[in-house]
C-alpha cells in the first residue's frame, strides 16, 4: 500500500527493485522513521511497527538497522550517479549538459526529499565498510559533474577559475533542496529544477538558452 508520505515524496517508486514485498515495506518504513526521528533515535521496533510487522520479522530481511540504512543509501546514491552520468554522456555542448544535470539532480532531491534527506544527512551512521562504498559513488557523481564543468571551461563557455570548488558548490546547492523542500510549498519539483539550472548557468557565466 502506498502511504500519503510516498505520494507527496515520490519515494515509493525508488524501491521497486527491493524484494520481497516485506523487505520493501521495511525499507519504506525505515526511510520515514529516519527522516522524522534521525537514525540514532530510531529503533528497529519503530521501523517494524511502521511496516506492520513484528521486530523479529525485521531480522529475517535485515540483520541490523545499519544494514537498512546501507540499502537505502545505496539505492539513492546509485540514482544520483545515473543522473549525472547520463547528463555527462548526453549530446549537446557543456551548457546544455550542465543545465540538464542540475535540473534533473535538483528535481530528484525535491521530488524524493524524504529519501534524499536520509541518504545525504545520515552517512556517518554507516559502518566503515559501507561508508567506503557509498563514498565511492559520491566521488563518481562528483567526477561526472566536474567533467561537464571542465569541458565548458576548456571550450570557453564557462568562466570558472576553480572547477573542483565550483563542482562542490553546485552539488551542495542541489543536495540542500532535500532539507527545505515541502510538497505543500509554493514550488513544484519541476520549478525547482528549472530555477536551479538557471542559477547554476549564471554562476558559471554561461549564455542561458
Amino acid at each position: 500500500m502506498v502511504t500519503e508520505a510516498e505520494r507527496t515524496d515520490g519515494s515509493g517508486e525508488d524501491w521497486a527493485d527491493v524484494s520481497p514485498e516485506a523487505a520493501r515495506r521495511l525499507v519504506r518504513a525505515a526511510v520515514q522513521a529516519f527522516a522524522e526521528r534521525g537514525y540514532h533515535a530510531t529503533t528497529t521496533r519503530d521501523i517494524a511497527g511502521r511496516a506492520g510487522m513484528s521486530p523479529a520479522a525485521l531480522y529475517i530481511h535485515y540483520k541490523t538497522k545499519e544494514e537498512l540504512l546501507y540499502r537505502i543509501s545505496g539505492v539513492g546514491h546509485e540514482k544520483a550517479l545515473r543522473i549525472m552520468e547520463e547528463a555527462a554522456a548526453a549530446g549537446g555542448g557543456p551548457t546544455e549538459r550542465l543545465a540538464a544535470a542540475v535540473r534533473t539532480f535538483a528535481r530528484w532531491h525535491a521530488r524524493h526529499h524524504t529519501t534524499a534527506r536520509v541518504i545525504q544527512y545520515e552517512l556517518q551512521a554507516l559502518s566503515e565498510e559501507h561508508y567506503t562504498e557509498i563514498a565511492d559513488l559520491r566521488r563518481r557523481t562528483d567526477r561526472s559533474l566536474r567533467g561537464i564543468l571542465q569541458d565548458g571551461a576548456d571550450a570557453g563557455e564557462f568562466t570558472v577559475g576553480d572547477v573542483p570548488g565550483t563542482t562542490l558548490a553546485v552539488l551542495s546547492l542541489c543536495v540542500d533542496v532535500a532539507r527545505w523542500f515541502s510538497a505543500e510549498g509554493a514550488r513544484t519539483p519541476e520549478e525547482v529544477g528549472d530555477l536551479y539550472a538557471d542559477l547554476v548557468l549564471r554562476m558559471v557565466g554561461a549564455a542561458r538558452p
